[in-house]
């Protein structure tokens, strides 16, 4: 744990590993930007996070791109996030609106829509009573809304993901990538290119209100 917490031990990387929560691989160049630092500072602050493996590099052609080591960490990230806001109580959430509204978290929906789609899938029991897999209601719910989950992973099948900006839970895990995946496939969601934000479109808008009941996006 000391060691982890080192290797994320510094402004500069954190906003690195922020950055990288979008799914996407960036270079060095961009992630110094980013952390606006130089690129020699930059090459070191990456070094550690590699050897911390909070971080993966990419090798392509004389290109190399950095992206998160795996969705434990991203959900490691996720929940110091929520943690971080929660030591000061009286401090106003100041994460812009787009923001809250509906982002990425690595390869899931996160934001007050994400929160609101989990809280109905638990209302209406799609999960288990352990909250880690799909009920019968929830497979058949998924198979609705053309959501396929992968097979042969280790990864948990769902997992509560504490969303930092709403301080409630929304969907990670198998299930969690499997719900974007399909929402992008479907024409539901666009990405905001170069940020975590994402939209609705009028035919996720219509999706939103039919499947999870939510009718103010």
């Amino acid at each position: 744990m000391s060691e982890v917490a080192t290797a994320m031990a510094d402004p500069s990387r954190v906003s690195m590993l922020c950055a990288l929560m979008d799914g996407r691989a960036w270079t060095a160049t961009e992630l110094s930007a980013v952390a606006d630092v130089a690129p020699s500072t930059a090459s070191a602050h990456l070094t550690k996070l590699v050897q911390g493996r909070l971080i993966g590099c990419l090798s392509q052609g004389r290109h190399r791109y950095y992206r998160l080591a795996s969705s434990e960490v991203a959900m490691l990230l996720e929940t110091l996030m929520g943690v971080s806001m929660r030591t000061q109580p009286a401090m106003k959430i100041s994460t812009p609106v787009h923001l809250r509204k509906a982002r990425t978290c690595y390869d899931h929906l996160a934001g007050e829509v994400a929160v609101s789609i989990y809280a109905f899938m638990q209302e209406q029991g799609w999960f288990t009573s352990e909250g880690t897999a799909l009920s019968p209601v929830g497979l058949t719910g998924f198979h609705q809304i053309g959501a396929t989950l992968k097979n042969q992973t280790r990864r948990k099948i769902a997992c509560a993901c504490l969303d930092w900006s709403e301080r409630r839970p929304h969907l990670g895990g198998n299930a969690g990538a499997a719900l974007l995946a399909a929402f992008e496939s479907h024409g539901w969601v666009e990405r905001i290119e170069g940020y975590r934000e994402v939209r609705f479109t009028d035919a996720g808008r219509r999706a939103l209100a039919r499947f999870f009941a939510i009718h103010d996006v």
